[in-house]
Parts: C-alpha cells; sequence; structure tokens
C-alpha cells in the first residue's frame, strides 16, 4: 500500500478530529513552520507526517490548518527557536460554550498547543510527494 492517496481529511468535531489525530501521530515540524494569523483566525503548521496508512517507512509533507481560532498559547515551545523540532503525539478537543473549545496538540517532552476555537473547523492536506524514511516512530512503554 506504498502507494496510498494523498490524505485530505476535514474535522467538524471531536470524532473528526480523533481521525486527523491518528494520521498526525509521530508527525514533526519545526517551531518556524507555526502561523497563527489572528484577523484571519486561522492556525496553520506545516508537518512532515509518517505515513501509517502506507504502511509506514515513508514521510510527506502535511499542512493542518485550524479555522475559528479565536487565540493560541504554546507550552515549553521555544518560540525564539524556530529551527527547533517539535513532534506531535495527539490532536485532542475539550468542549468549552458549545459549538467552541479548546483543540490541544500534544506535543512529546510534555508541551503542547491550545488553540481556542469557536467551533472544530479543520483540514489536513498532503502537499508533497512522500519520501523513503529509515526509522520508524517509537514510544517507550
Amino acid at each position: 500500500m506504498a502507494d496510498a492517496a494523498p490524505l485530505r481529511l476535514l474535522a467538524q468535531d471531536a470524532d473528526d478530529l480523533a481521525i486527523v489525530s491518528a494520521a498526525l501521530q509521530d508527525a514533526v515540524a519545526k517551531v518556524g513552520d507555526i502561523s497563527f494569523e489572528p484577523k484571519a483566525r486561522r492556525l496553520t503548521i506545516a508537518f512532515n507526517r509518517f505515513r501509517w496508512e502506507a504502511g509506514g517507512r515513508q514521510r510527506i509533507r502535511s499542512a493542518l490548518q485550524l479555522g475559528g481560532v479565536l487565540k493560541v498559547q504554546a507550552r515549553k515551545v521555544r518560540r525564539d527557536r524556530p529551527a527547533a523540532v517539535i513532534e506531535l503525539l495527539a490532536l485532542t478537543f475539550e468542549p468549552k460554550d458549545p459549538p467552541g473549545g479548546i483543540v490541544t496538540l500534544s506535543l512529546a517532552g510534555g508541551g503542547d498547543i491550545r488553540a481556542e476555537v469557536e467551533c472544530v473547523d479543520a483540514v489536513l492536506a498532503d502537499v508533497s510527494q512522500p519520501w523513503p524514511t529509515p526509522r520508524t516512530p517509537g514510544h517507550e512503554a
């Protein structure tokens, strides 16, 4: 299944976001690839995503975009180091004032990025050709 089609996913609720989260597990990004546009209410992050759905051994450049973002907070993310690498473990949604809430991007090393959103409005799209990778992501038990 190495020739799997590029992903194009839309999330409009917590269940949809769980699917996007699974696709992005172990994706890596540079801090400089995180862009928040307050006037457009948009958070965009470019990742190198591990292609679990293609049987592994490949990464692909992907973009995650959250719409309706009111505020973004980061914890243990070195914004003064744009070349620093973050690794995404999971995306979750915590409802607050329906349909709004908090989308949390949980990062390896204990950091996170929290986006206060009007509603769940996320798009994940692969934007390059895949390339081989010698390593499969792993986690300590």
